[in-house]
């Protein structure tokens, strides 16, 4: 396994152009590694979005590399999202950081912890790439190609659960976010 931080150092190594969405836990984490205009620090009010935003960032820009980071409660949150995904050919990598806790509530064990096959479950939606990565070496070693694609892609990543974190908050305020990624991409 690898922890929280070690698996988004390898992703900001190899994220090339993509814009990358954290959410969630992640969106604490990222700006350590990279905050600039390609960077789109989600936290929404309700979890399992991200997947959605990221398809309907792709969509409206073709030929746009978007990277979108869920946890596995979010994604439990709204599983039909990778059905969704599948339907299209956008170059949407979804990284699911497994760590089997709601890490930003108190660390509850989500439901299915240990049981749900998340690798499985996106190959059933219509996801042909997939990726699963259960230690850090293979994640560093697999992470270029993961994100070569140019198809829908998951990649599902074993962490270690942190307990004990607090609400994650934003570098900046989601209208600013909004102004600024929108700026990036000469959208008026």
């Amino acid at each position: 396994m690898m922890t929280h931080r070690e698996a988004l150092a390898v992703l900001a190594s190899h994220r090339a152009d993509a814009i990358v969405i954290p959410s969630m836990g992640s969106v604490g984490i990222w700006p350590e590694f990279s905050d600039t205009p390609r960077d789109f620090h989600y936290l929404p009010s309700s979890m399992g979005q991200v997947v959605a935003l990221a398809l309907g960032l792709a969509l409206s820009r073709p030929g746009l590399r978007v990277v979108a980071l869920s946890g596995d409660g979010s994604l439990l949150m709204n599983p039909g999202c990778l059905v969704t995904l599948g339907c299209h050919t956008a170059p949407v990598t979804v990284i699911l950081i497994e760590n089997g806790l709601y890490e930003v509530t108190g660390g509850q064990p989500p439901a299915g912890v240990g049981r749900v096959d998340f690798a499985g479950l996106a190959r059933a939606s219509g996801i042909e790439r997939v990726f699963a990565f259960d230690t850090l070496s293979e994640w560093e070693a697999g992470c270029r190609e993961a994100l070569a694609g140019d198809q829908p892609t998951f990649v599902r990543l074993a962490v270690i659960g942190e307990r004990g974190h607090l609400t994650p908050s934003a570098p900046r305020r989601m209208p600013e976010q909004i102004a600024r990624l929108r700026a990036e991409l000469g959208i008026n």
